[in-house]
């Protein structure tokens, strides 16, 4: 039986033998505030009537259609009822002798409102005891709320109509219309897939503006719950959002696709956000509620951006099937970053430098896993794809764009673009529709690029091979290109690739270290002469890769390195300082260098960092590496050290900065004496005070956690912290510093509540998890190793995708990192059976565990 699984060779026939036009679909959500249908039948379902009308090429054919539903009334085809008790199996409703030509499907259903993210979410505001629901359905969960044909690549038209409670507001991909009664009927949509169809409803809060250009004006909405209405920046959001209108529409050179634009900040998301047409979901953290840094103004501005780039690529023009998620992300990615560093007036001109401190660290780390893939994944199934939302399919890909970029032309990259959204629209395409499109501007031949970069796996290194005479002058210079042996058990062969390179020179003028020269070239082979640079002086520091085009691992030649560990914070310019910083960061984790070492080096130039994302990039860096990578024996005395330097930094920061909010919680995060938890407790409680340091809602649950897990905050320390905060986020916080409480008891209970219950709700879950891991509990989590591997099979087996994967990553041991650690994993590998997507997440996690071993034993050998 397919279980709720669907193939790739299924689709593609499905595909081949119809053409879908058009989805009515009647939801009945008048029962939502109490959960259930107004009937009171069903508690926890809604009625959904679906029509749909498709062609058949063939008579007398077979199919089906999707759907995930507790019980299915009704099923009609062309007129005639069907018996639902034997069509209706698994998730699917069997479709047989097919009319060829037009035919019409009628199904009645209860389908089930979801705690999960998956779906129809229902949430209720604690504050206003309100309900509020909102549709997930990226990858296959619009069958979760009427039937459908669930494969991007069978687009239709969809008219919704809902009825919903009185006094709500009901969103979907279509303009909202007046209600008639408590009743609201959308236009049809143009065609699109199923996936980013939507609904949002509920007594939400709404901010309405237009975006105006050469006579056409696009509405457009933000949307949150009114409970958090007194923290929504709604003119800095529109700003971000009509900034991106104007840079995509022209670089594009295709007016906005849909008849208005929303922006949904819905409650317990599980991604960053949705690009339903014309309709996103954003997770409602990003409307803060306290004093946050720049840096995560930046990053919801480009997950603003990211979304509205996807009206064109991804819901304009649509992949065929799952294998070009890539595509799909990397694009969205790469023209987010891109608008945020190039277009005029933007607030984030170093937008690269972020890139390269994030995106890119998350691709290194992903693509040196067993389980490295090609870009260009092989995707066979539903069950590849949920776990291919990964480092790959998004950074990877996206750092792969911009190498594109360099290679073809920037301008020859949007030319292609442009013919490739005139020549597609509301269609499907494949991979090759855009390279196709791209040769034709650029003048390129991509294919042997293309097989090289999207079809094999795995990480080049680049080191310059320098020459000098007596006098410090280049006689030789050349770029080594190295291709490392995949991670075991990963599949395919290492392979050098062409990179479009910068080589960048730098000396220090006045403290600063300053770039005085840069060539830019094509670097292919094992070596690369770069005679440009013979007879040259050799510069103090070279650094390959420089403005970060290519998409490799970086290392500085004997010579650069030793500046650049005596001067890394002294680069003029925040892209080399981050380039600088993740080279270090990467050699760190391939046990190159010691944890003391990285320690050392970061304190010695954090202090002159001032891009404020990088500096809270090296906090988390700094902290990882001193909890897994450093010796046993020596990670007291590294976390005292570290700790120690928060909160001189603490101290010394610019009263009111970003910085000192940033220092602020890297001190609490480690703060372990008995002196500077009594800090802790006095800035939470009003005795201590740290001149310009807002301790506000988010600081105080940040002091709170830490104070819990160290044993300092009590039950009732935690129920009045979540008295003066009596929100969804006061309750997702509490959660968590209840976890955290190093005591046998807590960690039972929050235990139990995850893995013996199915019953908290997908963000609630998390919190408890985040709670439940504490770095400094090793000893108390221990007994837990056993357990996870006797639970984690049947949890992923029993609960939803989402609800599943939170549960197999955040409580695999990876604080138990020992050899006994991988004994269980490799035990538990040989003998559960596991479905291939859980066997890649274990898989995964156990590569931590080998990662940390050899990074230890490097640093005990400092």
């Amino acid at each position: 039986m397919p279980g709720t699984n669907l193939t790739r060779d299924e689709a593609q026939q499905r595909a081949r033998l119809l053409t879908v036009d058009a989805y009515e679909i009647d939801l009945d959500l008048s029962g939502a505030q109490e959960g259930g249908d107004a009937d009171g039948s069903g508690h926890g379902t809604f009625r959904s009537v679906t029509t749909v009308r498709f062609d058949s090429a063939e008579a007398g054919a077979d199919s089906f259609i999707d759907l995930v539903a507790p019980a299915v009334h009704e099923v009609q085809l062309n007129g005639e009822a069907l018996d639902a008790g034997e069509v209706f199996k698994d998730s699917r409703i069997a479709l047989t002798g097919l009319r060829a030509g037009r035919n019409e499907l009628r199904v009645v259903a209860d389908c089930a409102y979801t705690n999960t993210g998956e779906g129809l979410h229902r949430f209720v505001d604690p504050v206003d005891q309100q309900a509020y629901l909102y549709t997930q359905f990226e990858v296959p969960d619009a069958r979760r709320v009427y039937a459908s044909f669930e494969q991007p690549d069978l687009k239709a038209t969809f008219q919704f109509t809902v009825k919903a409670p009185e006094g709500w507001t009901v969103i979907s991909n279509s303009p909202t219309p007046e209600p008639i009664g408590n009743v609201w009927r959308f236009e049809p949509t143009p065609r699109i897939s199923t996936y980013i169809t939507a609904l949002i409803a509920g007594p939400y809060h709404s901010v309405h503006s237009t975006y105006e250009k050469d006579g056409r004006s696009v509405p457009l909405g933000i949307y949150c719950r009114p409970s958090l209405a007194e923290h929504l920046d709604a003119e800095q959001i529109f700003e971000v959002t009509r900034q991106g209108f104007e840079w995509f529409q022209e670089k594009f050179d295709y007016a906005y696709p849909f008849a208005k634009y929303d922006q949904l900040f819905v409650p317990e998301f599980n991604a960053g956000a949705m690009e339903n047409a014309g309709a996103v979901t954003i997770r409602d953290q990003y409307v803060f509620r306290s004093k946050v840094t720049d840096a995560a103004y930046e990053v919801r501005a480009e997950t603003i951006l990211h979304e509205l780039a996807h009206m064109w690529f991804g819901d304009l023009v649509t992949m065929e099937w799952w294998n070009d998620l890539w595509l799909n992300e990397s694009f969205a990615t790469y023209t987010s970053i891109a608008c945020q560093a190039y277009a005029p007036g933007s607030k984030w001109p170093h937008s690269w430098t972020t890139f390269a401190n994030s995106m890119k660290t998350w691709a290194y780390r992903q693509d040196q896993l067993p389980s490295t893939h090609p870009i260009m994944a092989e995707i066979n199934d539903l069950d590849d794809v949920l776990v291919n939302f990964d480092g790959i399919t998004y950074a990877k890909g996206a750092s792969v764009l911009k190498q594109l970029v360099a290679y073809v032309g920037r301008d020859e990259f949007f030319q292609g673009v442009q013919a490739y959204f005139k020549a597609h629209a509301f269609k499907n395409t494949r991979l090759s529709d855009l390279l196709g499109a791209l040769e034709e501007t650029s003048g390129r031949d991509l294919k042997t690029w293309s097989k090289k970069w999207l079809e094999t796996a795995g990480i080049n290194i680049l080191r310059p091979e320098i020459e000098v005479d007596a006098q410090g002058v280049i006689t030789s210079f050349a770029v080594k290109q190295e291709a490392p042996a995949l991670p075991p058990g990963a599949k395919g062969e290492p392979v050098l690739r062409p990179h479009r390179i910068a080589i960048g020179s730098y000396e220090l003028q006045d403290g600063k270290l300053v770039r005085t020269g840069r060539i830019e070239l094509d670097v292919d082979g094992a070596l690369t002469p770069v005679p440009q640079l013979a007879g040259t002086r050799r510069p103090a520091v070279v650094l390959l890769n420089d403005d970060d085009l290519s998409y490799a691992k970086v290392r500085l030649d004997e010579e650069s390195l030793k500046v650049v560990t005596e001067h890394l914070g002294d680069f003029a310019e925040s892209l080399p300082r981050a380039l600088s910083w993740a080279s270090a960061w990467d050699m760190t984790r391939d046990a190159e260098l010691p944890a003391r070492d990285y320690l050392a080096l970061v304190r010695s130039g954090i202090g002159k960092e001032s891009d404020i994302g990088v500096v809270q990039s090296l906090h988390r860096q700094v902290k990882l590496a001193l909890d897994l990578y450093a010796a046993p024996e020596w990670r007291e005395t590294g976390l005292a050290t570290w700790t120690t330097e928060a909160l001189e930094q603490l101290r010394a920061a610019e009263p009111g900065s970003d910085h000192q909010l940033a220092w602020a919680r890297a001190f609490t995060a480690s703060a372990r004496t008995e002196e500077q938890l009594d800090l802790l407790q006095g800035l939470l409680d009003g005795t201590e005070e740290i001149s310009g340091l807002a301790v506000d809602t988010e600081l105080r649950w940040s002091l709170v956690q830490r104070l819990a897990a160290t044993g300092r905050a009590d039950e009732k320390a935690i129920a009045a912290e979540l008295e003066r905060d009596k929100t969804s986020a006061g309750e997702r916080h509490a959660a968590t510093a209840r976890a955290a409480r190093p005591t046998v008891q807590a960690k039972g209970e929050a235990w139990a509540s995850v893995v013996e219950s199915d019953q908290l709700p997908n963000a609630v879950q998390e919190a408890v998890i985040g709670g439940f891991v504490q770095a400094d509990q090793r000893e108390l989590l221990a007994s837990y190793t056993a357990k996870y591997f006797d639970a984690v099979k049947d949890i992923w087996n029993s609960r939803s995708h989402e609800m599943a994967q939170q549960i197999a990553v955040g409580l695999y041991p990876a604080l138990q990192v020992s050899q006994e650690t991988l004994d269980a994993t490799d035990a538990w590998l040989a003998s559960a059976e596991p479905s291939a997507a859980l066997r890649r997440l274990i898989t995964e996690s156990r590569a931590g565990i080998e990662r940390a071993l050899k990074a230890q034993a490097a640093d005990a050998a400092a």
